[in-house]
């Protein structure tokens, strides 16, 4: 007997070929004839061993299309797992000798079937032939060995129409998957000839189907972006590198809309394209408000720039009221005036003329440095690693480091021609360390006793505003300080 699960997965096996209670197709029905004629038998079968019943998907010289399985000499031949199974003369075997094969309108004596073996090992059925006289002698070693080879031609057919079955199936899957998505979909062949789009490529752009296969795909472009998007997938194919561009694309009420479109290769296992499949976005309500966003933020930045101005001149309007606090009016003006400068950089279209630019901790350390450097290209040196800042991280920074600008001016790296200023930055998996060392100033005979306004505020900067540390280290040579800033605090966009 067959053991349960093994059973279970025999019957599985099966069922994936999707082949029982299929119509008649020539190829099986051609190698049954060929069986027959090869072992000179009036009857040959594809037999396949279903729960309660023996199927046949081709049938020579036998009409009926099953058998109960209880009858089936297959199931003995399956459950014998023998390449070739044969009982020589059914009339003197107990198992058969009474039951209808023999006893019926048929009189069956002899039996021969090749095993039906899926490529995962189980057994499915058989080739089988039936002859109406007994063969004591069984099927000649010619005889065996070519309808083994036949079984093996059968299960290759087996295989190739559940390849194809599952192939459409997918395909069939990918489709329904591709046209209920919102964004238009489309595949190319590894020469960059289109030749899919899916229904919401076609719901937008109103065209027939088919008339942007090739490269028709381009003419829905606005004149305009019609020889930028073309250079863009000519790179791309060249190069194999993803597909990126934005164009404004013809929708079917005639007006061109912003689209993003996007497109990555696929590649076999020795690294060779064989197809794209890209996606086109719409993103004109998106990019008309970014716009808007833009128009708006210029108009903000504009007016917080004004702020500044109008808070600087309030500070000198103050200091000439009260001449006890010019020297605090100046150093607060001075603080002032490196926010507004923080603010132009990291909002660069404030500033008319300007172009955008990506923010870089370097950039910005470059702009607020600028009043101390001379034509000496070693008076302020950054080094090191780099990191992108945002607007929320500029402004602290600012704070501390036109402090330590600020009171090396007057008491360090600064305060003499020959002084020096190094900036050195280094990437951790979560911090950025940075080092202020000031070299060439007056020496330094030890740590400062008190702690002034600018220290507080910087240290204020650092731990507060941006979750880091600071600390102070009191050289001889020039005061060191070292920044540990939280990568996700400089740029939490990333």
């Amino acid at each position: 007997m067959i053991d349960d699960q093994d059973e279970i997965r025999r019957l599985n096996a099966l069922d994936s070929y999707r082949i029982l209670d299929t119509g008649p197709e020539q190829a099986f029905d051609d190698l049954t004839a060929l069986a027959a004629q090869i072992c000179e038998a009036p009857v040959a079968l594809i037999s396949l061993v279903d729960r309660d019943r023996q199927w046949f998907k081709s049938t020579c010289g036998f009409d009926p299309p099953q058998t109960p399985r209880d009858i089936s000499v297959c199931t003995h031949a399956i459950a014998q797992d023998q390449p070739l199974y044969q009982v020589t003369d059914m009339a003197e075997d107990p198992r058969f000798a009474d039951g209808p094969l023999v006893t019926g309108p048929e009189h069956f004596r002899f039996y021969a079937g090749a095993l039906l073996r899926s490529q995962t090992g189980e057994a499915l059925g058989t080739l089988c032939v039936l002859d109406r006289e007994a063969r004591p002698g069984g099927l000649t070693a010619g005889q065996g060995k070519a309808l083994q080879s036949l079984a093996r031609q059968v299960m290759s057919l087996l295989d190739l129409r559940q390849a194809l079955a599952w192939r459409v199936e997918r395909e069939t899957q990918f489709r329904a998957m591709a046209d209920s998505m919102p964004q238009m979909l489309w595949s190319t062949r590894p020469d960059g000839h289109h030749d899919y789009y899916n229904a919401r490529w076609y719901e937008f752009t109103g065209v027939p189907a088919g008339s942007t296969d090739g490269e028709g795909w381009n003419g829905m472009f606005h004149p305009d972006d019609q020889a930028r998007a073309w250079a863009a997938w000519r790179r791309s194919l060249d190069s194999g590198e993803p597909y990126e561009v934005e164009y404004r694309l013809r929708h079917h009420s005639g007006e061109y809309r912003w689209t993003l479109g996007r497109a990555r290769a696929v590649r076999d296992a020795g690294g060779a394209i064989t197809r794209w499949f890209g996606t086109c976005t719409d993103i004109h309500d998106h990019k008309r408000m970014a716009e808007a966003e833009t128009l708006l933020s210029r108009e903000l930045s504009h007016r917080i720039k004004n702020i500044f101005s109008v808070i600087s001149g309030l500070v000198a309007l103050s200091a000439r009221r009260f001449p006890d606090a010019a020297g605090f009016a100046k150093d607060l003006r001075e603080r002032i005036v490196s926010l507004g400068r923080a603010h132009d950089f990291v909002r660069p279209h404030a500033v008319a003329g300007q172009a955008a630019r990506s923010t870089r901790l370097s950039e910005l350390l470059t702009e607020l440095l600028k009043p101390y450097g001379t034509d000496d290209p070693e008076r302020v040196r950054i080094v090191g690693d780099e990191a992108e800042i945002d607007d929320q991280a500029a402004t602290p920074l600012a704070l501390i480091f036109h402090e330590l600008a600020t009171n090396a001016a007057k008491y360090g790296g600064f305060s003499k021609p020959e002084g020096r200023v190094t900036i050195t930055c280094r990437r951790t998996r979560l911090d950025l360390i940075v080092e202020w060392a000031e070299t060439g100033g007056p020496r330094i005979k030890g740590a400062a006793m008190t702690e002034g306004f600018g220290s507080t505020l910087s240290k204020l900067s650092v731990e507060t505003q941006l979750g880091g540390k600071l600390s102070r280290d009191w050289r001889p040579e020039g005061l060191a300080v070292t920044l540990a800033l939280p990568l996700a605090s400089l740029n939490r966009g990333k």
